[in-house]
């Protein structure tokens, strides 16, 4: 390649057809015979000749119309070429997608509220998962307005606000069995679900969606109430969960830090319920190995006998609560840990730091305690203790849906802000 190249179209076509018959004659060598071999090679030759020289266009010319013709009688014809080219794209840009998935950046949805106001997870309104109502309990639903389809479309990929809303056409209750909502990517696609008979269709609709609409309870027991033709079976608006890129490389350069947002898998923790190991999880990182920790009856950290608070670089959004008000049960999903400035004894690795503000939990070497920013409504460190370094896959990089504001949500778009 030399100058020409940028200059002449015709020296770029005449490398782009080098490239591919020098291609196929690598991928028929074991095929073809020595005779066809060599004037093929040869041709390959006059012409890469001439495109490292002076510009010749008539020369050019005349050599390609020449690998042209010896290819055309040498190489042996591929069924169905256009479609094994557009196949073996396919591949390479699947294969590329994955490389990058994998070392540079990975994307993430925030399932629950255990980060917010930094990020946000799932959330809906009504939500029976995480109000703690009853199966009789069931009702009345919000009053707000459903917009079109149209409408409701727009608002769902542009903000990530849906709606839901079902109206029972026959009388009877939910079936005893539920299908599991159809994915695409990180993306729910649509739940089927049947009422008295009838098969209902919802589209993208939220994580953990017929808990939320109450009808199926946390044990995935089927509510059994009889809906009346015309009555609402559910009408929910909900917000999605933000959708993120995980930043894979920082870390292969350098140590997780104090502040940062972490994501880890939830493996070789001997803490956690066996329903949330295998995770990937995303805190807010506190502790590395080595140092010493303490809780206070204020719920605020002490590291190395230093107190975290809202001052603390990165700790703004984590201790911007009263310490003088007590942990209730938030709006936000997540699972709720009971604090109320205290955990009950035997409830986790650092029960009895919340029982003694004494005591002080010496955090394993190559080893990280996380918090979510959620702090009296998150499952973490306080819970079930510290984790290998080795758990950790990366940062949070960037929020890249949904775009917009929801309703009073600021929009997270854009590079996660620590």
């Amino acid at each position: 390649m030399n100058i020409n190249w940028f200059l002449s179209s015709k020296v770029r076509h005449a490398s782009h057809m080098h490239k591919h018959v020098w291609k196929l004659l690598c991928a028929q060598r074991d095929l073809l015979s020595a005779k066809a071999i060599e004037p093929i090679e040869r041709a390959l030759a006059d012409l890469d000749k001439v495109c490292r020289g002076p510009l010749d266009k008539a020369a050019l010319d005349k050599e390609m119309a020449n690998l042209e013709s010896v290819a055309n009688q040498w190489l042996k014809p591929y069924p169905s070429p256009a479609l094994r080219e557009n196949i073996e794209v396919l591949l390479v840009a699947i294969a590329v997608a994955m490389g990058i998935r994998t070392f540079v950046a990975q994307p993430f949805k925030i399932p629950t509220g255990s980060m917010q106001p930094t990020l946000y997870g799932v959330t809906s309104n009504p939500d029976f998962i995480n109000s703690g109502a009853s199966e009789s309990e069931l009702g009345p639903y919000p009053d707000f307005e459903v917009p079109n389809r149209v409408k409701r479309f727009m608002l769902y990929w542009f903000t990530g606000v849906s709606y839901e809303h079902v109206v029972a056409e026959t009388e009877g209750s939910m079936q005893t069995t539920a299908d599991e909502p159809k994915r695409f990517l990180l993306f729910n696609l649509k739940q089927d679900f049947a009422v008295g008979g009838k098969t209902y269709t919802v589209w993208f609709p939220p994580d953990r969606f017929l808990q939320r609409a109450g009808l199926v309870d946390r044990s995935g027991r089927v509510n059994r109430k009889v809906f009346k033709p015309g009555e609402d079976i559910v009408k929910m608006k909900s917000y999605s969960g933000d959708h993120l890129f995980v930043d894979r490389v920082t870390y292969n350069f350098r140590r997780p830090q104090r502040g940062e947002i972490i994501v880890f898998e939830t493996k070789e923790i001997p803490s956690m319920s066996p329903d949330q190991l295998g995770q990937f999880y995303i805190k807010r990182l506190v502790a590395l190995g080595g140092e010493k920790v303490q809780i206070g009856d204020d719920r605020h950290l002490v590291i190395n006998g230093k107190r975290l608070d809202a001052s603390t670089p990165h700790f703004g959004g984590v201790y911007s609560f009263d310490p003088a008000t007590p942990a209730r049960d938030s709006f936000y999903s997540g699972h709720l840990n009971e604090i109320t400035g205290r955990l009950q004894a035997g409830r986790g690795n650092l029960a009895p730091l919340f029982e003694n503000a004494s005591a002080v939990f010496d955090v394993p070497q190559d080893h990280y305690m996380v918090m979510g920013d959620n702090t009296v409504n998150s499952s973490d460190s306080r819970t079930w203790g510290s984790f290998p370094r080795e758990n950790v896959i990366g940062k949070s990089l960037c929020v890249y849906w949904p775009f917009g504001k929801q309703d009073d949500r600021k929009s997270r778009f854009g590079l996660t802000r620590d």
